[in-house]
């Protein structure tokens, strides 16, 4: 290269945010989600075919909250190579923390009149634990939903990291992470409503949830949060951050060699992993109107992994189509064939890892090229 001395070594420059394709792509899914779906839902007549359902908009809310979660398992594993098989647990600690809120917001409307939830007077409870303080406040809720799921995360990915455990042992732990914690929510007296959990939420922010223009509200914003995590994992992978990350992902040690600490990499990305979870979470608990500790359970943590791969992964699109496939294929399946869907599940995860390693998106590339 001319003017730069022979000795000197060029990095590579910093590819686009997205290219002008994608742009054109993001706007649309923006315009869709801030103008489209509301107008078709809101202002459309329930007897014309263009209307938007107030089902389908609560199942497409739903998903993309999962698609969040594909995201952020994309991150973790597509990207730095560590697969989670408990991030169910940041999911549901995210939604726990609206849940409380949501529940405090029923006030007097509960079934025994009390400023206490239905549950604690059920149990003969006489006044909130101490761990429900900050439960009605929203901006404090807000603060709970990001720092609960980071702190977990942090103090569990310090000791775990720092202790070098990596591959099918780091997956069995997080999942025994996971495992425990449900078994601790479904206890009545931790103060979580045992394996009822919330729900029957009435208000948020004081406003009925049920209505169309709150549940397309709800909708919109997590369609926003959505967008802008995708824009966020963008940004990250295509830095330097972003590089050492696929550097750790392919070889730890060459990494350790060349004077970077994998630790503090490592532990970024899967306390903001679990962040983006915890979002996801509170933004689920008030659409599809409950929150248990079923969803801690091991088999949605897998379902996590398995929307990953079956959309592809390091691709970060990839993993919102796979959410989108798979959980739009279970929408149907278990009202048309209840007793085969996970059975179906099954076979796409064996399917896609023997034929489709790169998973849908690694099929649609080769289909282009041969194109």
């Amino acid at each position: 290269m001319s003017g730069v001395p022979p000795d000197t070594v060029v990095l590579p420059r910093r590819p686009p945010l997205l290219t002008r394709s994608g742009w054109t792509a993001f706007l649309v899914a923006l315009v869709a989600v801030c103008a489209v779906a509301p107008v078709l839902n809101l202002v459309v007549p329930a007897a014309s075919p263009l209307h938007l359902s107030d089902f389908t908009v609560a199942l497409v809310g739903k998903i993309m909250c999962y698609a969040i979660c594909a995201l952020a398992m994309d991150l973790i594993w597509g990207y730095t190579g560590i697969l989670s098989l408990g991030h169910g647990l940041f999911f549901a600690l995210g939604g726990y923390a609206m849940g409380m809120y949501l529940m405090r917001q029923i006030g007097r409307d509960g079934n025994y009149h009390s400023d206490l939830p239905d549950f604690m007077v059920f149990l003969d409870w006489k006044a909130l634990p101490w761990h429900w303080a900050l439960s009605g406040s929203f901006a404090a809720t807000l603060f709970l939903v990001v720092a609960v799921p980071a702190l977990v995360a942090f103090v569990f990915g310090y000791f775990a990291f720092r202790s070098r455990i990596k591959g099918v042992y780091f997956s069995i732990i997080t999942q025994a992470l996971t495992y425990a914690a449900m078994l601790l929510f479904f206890r009545n007296e931790t103060g979580f409503g045992g394996n009822n959990g919330f729900t029957d939420f009435k208000r948020i922010l004081g406003i009925p949830i049920a209505t169309p223009q709150m549940r397309m509200v709800l909708f919109v914003l997590t369609g926003l949060a959505l967008l802008g995590f995708y824009l966020l994992a963008r940004f990250l992978v295509a830095s330097k951050f972003g590089r050492v990350l696929q550097a750790i992902r392919d070889a730890e040690s060459r990494v350790m060699f060349c004077g970077y600490n994998p630790i503090g990499y490592k532990l970024a990305v899967w306390t903001l992993s679990a962040v983006m979870c915890g979002v996801a979470g509170a933004l689920y608990v008030p659409q599809v109107g409950i929150i248990n500790p079923t969803e801690m359970s091991t088999a949605s943590s897998i379902e996590i992994a398995i929307w990953a791969a079956v959309g592809g992964r390091a691709t970060l699109i990839g993993p919102i189509v796979g959410a989108f496939l798979v959980n739009g294929a279970k929408s149907w399946l278990t009202v048309a064939a209840p007793d085969f869907w996970l059975y179906f599940l099954g076979a796409l995860f064996i399917a896609v890892t023997l034929f489709l390693p790169q998973g849908v998106m690694g099929l649609v590339k080769k289909l282009g090229r041969k194109a």
